[in-house]
């Protein structure tokens, strides 16, 4: 692994001779897991004032509650010590911007077929916030006791807008 991660391998060789992570267990301190978007603008942990080990963190594009969040939030909650999770979409985000036929025809262009994918894109991001939300707070695979919160994260200015279930 070499070229093209050159610049990242450099960059742990500094990290790691500073290292102090090594008494963190892996379960979350703070009891909190946060599914957020993959957007390279969001800091999870420091917009929500966490330090590194306080907080379980799922990503994927558009902050949605897939199948794959799901699994991961039941080992979270069973394993890892998870008692609330806060769901978090972002303005301005991409996933808002287009929809799943956007992407196949992008995709398409490059002779790639991805019909077999669900995108899950996001043309109204509070539904689909609501949505998420009420897809936790149903599943039965989780306690009924686990707190589910949701909240948009404005990327220009850095403020959470909480989201209530009614």
């Amino acid at each position: 692994m070499t070229g093209a991660f050159d610049d990242l391998l450099a960059a742990n060789t500094t990290f790691a001779s500073t290292f102090t992570g090594s008494q963190l267990t892996g379960r979350a301190a703070r009891g909190l897991a946060v599914v957020t978007c993959m957007d390279s603008r969001i800091d999870p942990l420091g917009l929500l004032g966490l330090q590194p080990g306080d907080a379980k963190i799922l990503r994927n594009a558009g902050a949605r509650v897939t199948d794959d969040v799901l699994r991961t939030l039941v080992l979270a909650v069973f394993l890892l010590g998870v008692t609330r999770v806060l769901v978090m979409p972002h303005t301005d985000c991409g996933m808002a911007k287009v929809t799943d036929e956007d992407v196949h025809a992008l995709a398409r262009a490059h002779d790639i077929d991805t019909r077999s994918l669900e995108f899950r894109t996001v043309p109204d991001q509070d539904a689909a916030l609501r949505h998420d939300l009420t897809r936790i707070k149903a599943s039965p695979f989780l306690i009924e006791e686990l707190a589910i919160g949701g909240a948009i994260y404005d990327v220009h200015t850095g403020k959470l807008q909480p989201v209530e279930l009614p």
